[in-house]
């Protein structure tokens, strides 16, 4: 590894520090108050990624490779904090309180990442390579397969395996702590 990319890897791997130790804060101020990192958005359901499982994949996947990443339903914004490390990264969720909380944290660590407060089912997917998702609901129970058959481009990263695509080509798995995170295709 040349000096500059060894340089390189070294920053993302402080900066993922950074990202980690501030949600670890904002999580244990959840507990606190007697509530867990995990709930009802009003139209799904929010749970934490882990941050190490999300990197690792993230570095073995070679993401910088990809030019735009998109989470759907991206939570409280860590996902696409660490892949803002990578590559162009947004979000889109729909729970304020949650969109606030990606904000927030972004300014904090001044992080270059795009967030946008909606239902992601009315977001265009055609311009992303790489799509993730933590799915909370079967992917035909709420059309999300059928709009991504028709709109998108890349690939698909399934964060767990308790919900899969029922038409998309399953990909490689990558396994992180007991986590699956597996790649689909057209």
């Amino acid at each position: 590894m040349s000096n500059n990319a060894d340089a390189k890897a070294k920053d993302r791997e402080a900066r993922f520090t950074q990202i980690k130790d501030e949600y670890n804060k904002f999580y244990n101020e959840l507990l606190r108050q007697g509530k867990i990192n995990c709930r009802d958005t009003g139209i799904g359901l929010w749970g934490c990624s882990s941050p190490d499982a999300i990197f690792t994949f993230f570095k073995e996947i070679r993401l910088e490779r990809f030019n735009n990443f998109l989470d759907l339903g991206s939570g409280d914004g860590i996902v696409v904090l660490i892949a803002s490390l990578f590559t162009n990264a947004k979000g889109i969720e729909f729970d304020k309180d949650l969109h606030d909380k990606a904000i927030e944290i972004k300014e904090k660590l001044g992080m270059d990442a795009d967030f946008e407060k909606m239902d992601f089912n009315n977001t265009p997917l055609s311009g992303y390579d790489i799509i993730f998702i933590n799915p909370d609901t079967s992917f035909t129970r709420n059309s999300v397969e059928k709009k991504l058959l028709h709109e998108m481009k890349g690939i698909l990263a399934v964060y767990n395996n308790i919900f899969t695509p029922n038409y998309l080509k399953k990909g490689d798995i990558f396994w992180h702590d007991s986590i699956p995170i597996t790649l689909w295709g057209i």
